[in-house]
């Protein structure tokens, strides 16, 4: 059976069972503070678990596209090593928010496996919680242990510990039992000799888990007890890359056709041959897997970067690239050609992956550009590492270094050392790696008490599209401390006016204020799994009392002058440049706007200013928004809305349309395109290949541009004797200065000329060499002309310049005769490198011409003392 067909047959057999077939949710997070990717089926999901919302059916199917890059079995460095785990994976899942439970949930499982997809049932074990005897002191899950009874021979249900067999989302929340269903897929011989029961969770590669059924029935609190929920669910996730490979008879994930075009591709391009070498295997293993991992956070707009979630995608592409680059030979960007296999492979049941193929081409490839030169730059640094050692044990702090200011992998650095006859120092390595994460565990940190509830209602109404106040109660609140702000309170109310941040514009601020005219500030306000939250240092005295919640109108005003800014931009741009032209990130402050879009090119200064004209003539027309709350997707679709990849969507949608303009969008928008009063770009640049950006600013913020820049204006007016024409003023000053930066350039060439023959005087001749180190007052230009002018006189010459610009810069720079270095193995680079470090700096340069910088003058004489030991 084929991939498409096994994921087809498995949402068909739960769509029969009246389950409702969604699409994958978008793999990058967008209001879940706990997750930088989904990195399981539930995630999308937490909502209806945390009870923050209401499922558009109780009964949903899909297949959810996962990453995991650490956890359990999910260490990043440890995918390609083994056939069975992945950074990325399609987890095909069944939920059941208060409906059914554990005996539909078993009786369809071992249904669909059995049954539908016929795998032989003397190959399957499973596994129920075998209860706990820790403080939570649980009983063992005997009601699945009885279900599972009417399926499987007894012996072949197995009991689990807490740790394989409870499921919780994290250290607070639903959870509960689960059972896991594992598949033994070795020969009759190996079977013979070893019991299958005794390999389950052994990480044996042919005996392994397929299924997990999770049955949500308690909370865990802040405390730490467990508290029964008052509906029960079911969350079941099965590994669609394990089902493949048992399904289509093969011994691996990676020999299944989820995998086998894109790793036939490798070898291609490679020239290479899986499974004629281990460590080209594993290479090509990595490769193959994180290629997928790769395109498809691009595709749902998740861009490398250096930072959060972008971050954790550099990794991993960076990984691919240096498992290319060292067992595979490939020196050159090679990964981006695997997109087109990708596509064809997965393009149908994820479209994103091909209506973003270019994109994702694009910004892998310059991606592994950018990384072989960090990687040739690393290969240099590494090279004056060792020259410097002074034992054959290379500081562990000195490698941490390279890798992490460089970026330079720790493998590739301790594969080098050891081939140069070198170790690494592995334990100084560790404690430096551990220090920084220690530093980045303490940044972070936060503990989270459990919601006080004070009033048991869970809709919480968002008015902030038509009021700025309203009167509200506190239905909950929890008291939560970290480092950066120390103790903070969240706040929930049965309504709020306050826009929490969504969709690249930030949240609302503004104050409650109490009957009594007490005020509690509102810092700021987030959505976390569908509950908007608003954050305060303090909780006011009357808890229980109602209070009138005020936005800060200024702050929402500039915002959403900006937020609409960024509609009337997209439109612009996609008139200007072209209708491939697609929103790729933004964000919106009431100072100013920043907007990400997908385009080949820099803009001309002609194109910002059609641009620029473009919205302002939208500002000029003064515009009336015209919004269409809570209609369908296919309607908003039908009217000429704009969809963005990457975002995720409900049934029915918020329009927001300005003339042509029409974007789907939950932001706050001005009432008419006159409000925002101009608009005006400050910068336009590359983000990444294939994607610019825009940062822009309108209303007040133009203004104080403007008055600033009237201002210098007026000074340089004056520094020009308040020229009537300050733009001539200018460009005679510059014809002026270029007049004398000739005449300057000129007395340099005679000063050197001159000193040319002064120098030639002062040669020495040293084992055959004509040598000289001396120190000289030219700038570094007049120096490198002197050095190959006597270069050209002398077929054996080595020199030494030294200069001090200032008091706090010197300069070094060597040059040797071509024919000088290849005979005697002379090198200038490594003389600078060495000798630099007299003069407080470094440099490096080709074996003949080097120069190198510090910001110790005061070495010099030291340096051109020990010029001489070179030629001994």
């Amino acid at each position: 059976m084929k991939s498409q067909d096994i994921r087809a047959t498995f949402l068909n057999f739960f769509k029969q069972k009246s389950h409702l077939v969604v699409p994958s949710a978008p793999m990058v997070t967008k209001d879940d503070p706990t997750l930088l990717f989904v990195n399981s089926g539930m995630a999308p999901f937490k909502e209806y678990f945390l009870g923050n919302g209401t499922p558009k059916q109780n009964r949903i199917t899909d297949s959810q596209k996962c990453l995991r890059v650490s956890g359990k079995h999910n260490d990043l460095e440890e995918v390609g090593y083994d056939t069975y785990h992945h950074t990325l994976f399609e987890m095909l899942g069944n939920w059941s928010f208060g409906d059914y439970f554990k005996k539909e949930a078993i009786a369809w499982a071992w249904e669909l496996l059995t049954e539908v997809y016929k795998i032989d049932k003397d190959i399957l074990y499973v596994t129920v919680f075998e209860g706990s005897d820790d403080a939570d002191n649980l009983k063992m899950d005997t009601e699945a242990f009885d279900i599972w009874k009417q399926y499987i021979a007894e012996d072949r249900i197995l009991k689990g510990n807490k740790k394989d067999n409870f499921w919780e989302m994290g250290e607070q929340g639903p959870c509960g039992p689960c059972s896991e269903i594992h598949v033994d897929i070795r020969s009759a011989e190996e079977k013979a000799k070893v019991d299958g029961r005794t390999l389950i969770n052994e990480d044996h590669p042919h005996v392994v888990e397929i299924w997990n059924l999770v049955f949500m029935q308690y909370n865990r609190k802040a405390n730490g007890s467990l508290e029964e929920l008052p509906n029960k669910h079911i969350d079941t996730g099965m590994g669609f890359e394990r089902l493949c490979m048992v399904l289509q008879n093969v011994q691996s994930n990676y020999d299944t056709d989820v995998f086998t075009p894109i790793i036939r591709e490798i070898g291609t391009i490679t020239n290479t041959k899986y499974g004629s070498d281990t460590k080209q295997d594993i290479a090509t293993r990595v490769i193959s897997d994180h290629v997928r991992a790769v395109a498809f956070s691009i595709a749902d707009g998740q861009l490398p970067s250096n930072t959060g979630a972008g971050y954790v995608i550099r990794r991993i592409l960076r990984r691919a690239v240096r498992y290319g680059f060292t067992f595979l030979d490939k020196k050159e960007p090679f990964i981006y050609r695997l997109v087109a296999v990708l596509s064809d492979k997965m393009g149908d049941a994820f479209p994103e992956l091909k209506a973003q193929k270019q994109l994702i081409e694009n910004v892998i490839k310059e991606e592994e550009t950018s990384f072989l030169r960090t990687l040739d730059q690393g290969l240099v640094l590494l090279d004056g590492i060792i020259s410097s050692a002074k034992t054959k044990e290379i500081s562990g702090d000195k490698v941490f270094e390279l890798y992490d200011t460089f970026g330079f992998p720790i493998d590739l650095t301790a594969l080098i050392l050891s081939e140069k006859g070198y170790t690494l120092d592995e334990k100084g390595f560790e404690a430096e790696l551990q220090k920084q994460k220690n530093r980045s565990r303490a940044a972070s940190e936060m503990s989270t008490e459990d919601w006080t509830i004070l009033i048991d209602d869970a809709v919480e109404e968002f008015v902030g599209y038509d009021f700025l106040e309203a009167e509200v109660k506190i239905t909950r609140y929890r008291k939560i401390t970290s480092k950066k702000d120390g103790e903070m309170y969240q706040l929930v109310f049965n309504l709020t006016p306050f826009y929490p941040e969504g969709g690249g514009q930030i949240g609302d601020k503004g104050y409650l204020e109490t009957p009594q005219g007490d005020i509690v500030y509102i810092l700021d306000t987030k959505k976390e799994n569908n509950v908007i939250i608003h954050f305060a240092k303090n909780l006011p005295e009357h808890i229980n009392g109602s209070f009138k919640a005020i936005v800060d109108e200024k702050h929402r005003n500039l915002s959403a002058s900006n937020h609409t800014a960024t509609h009337l931009l997209h439109q612009a741009l996609r008139e200007v440049l072209g209708t491939h032209v697609e929103q790729k990130g933004s964000l919106v402050k009431p100072k100013s706007l920043r907007f990400d879009f997908s385009h080949f090119a820099k803009l001309t200064s002609d194109e910002i200013q059609d641009v620029e004209n473009f919205v302002n003539a939208r500002i000029s027309g003064k515009l009336p928004l015209e919004e269409s709350r809570n209609i369908t997707m296919e309607k908003a679709i039908e009217n000429g809305a704009l969809a963005l990849f990457g975002e995720k969507y409900g049934d029915t949608v918020r329009a927001i349309k300005f003339g042509k303009s029409i974007e789907l969008c939950g932001g706050t928008h001005v009432k008419n395109t006159g409000d925002i009063w101009h608009f005006k770009i400050k910068s336009e640049g590359a983000v990444a290949a294939g994607i610019r950006r825009i940062e822009a600013i309108t209303n007040e913020a133009v203004k104080d541009f403007y008055t600033d820049n009237n201002a210098v204006l007026s000074e340089v007016a004056a520094l020009l004797n308040n020229s009537k024409n300050p733009v001539k003023a200018v460009q005679k000053l510059q014809d002026e200065n270029a007049d004398l930066q000739k005449q300057v350039e000129q007395l340099l060439k005679d000063k050197a000329q001159n000193l040319s023959s002064e120098l030639k005087n002062q040669l020495q001749e040293i084992n055959g060499v004509q040598f000289l180190a001396t120190k000289i007052d030219l700038d570094p230009n007049g120096i490198k002309n002197l050095a190959f002018a006597l270069g050209k006189e002398y077929q054996n010459l080595f020199l030494l310049f030294a200069t001090a610009p200032s008091k706090e810069k010197a300069m070094l720079t060597c040059y040797i005769s071509k024919e000088l270095a290849a005979e005697r193995g002379y090198d200038a680079g490594k003389v600078v490198r060495e000798l630099g470090k007299l003069i407080h700096g470094g440099g490096g340069g080709q074996p003949f011409f080097a120069t190198a910088g510090g910001k110790n003058p005061g070495g010099i004489p030291k340096v051109l003392e020990r010029a001489k030991d070179y030629l001994k």
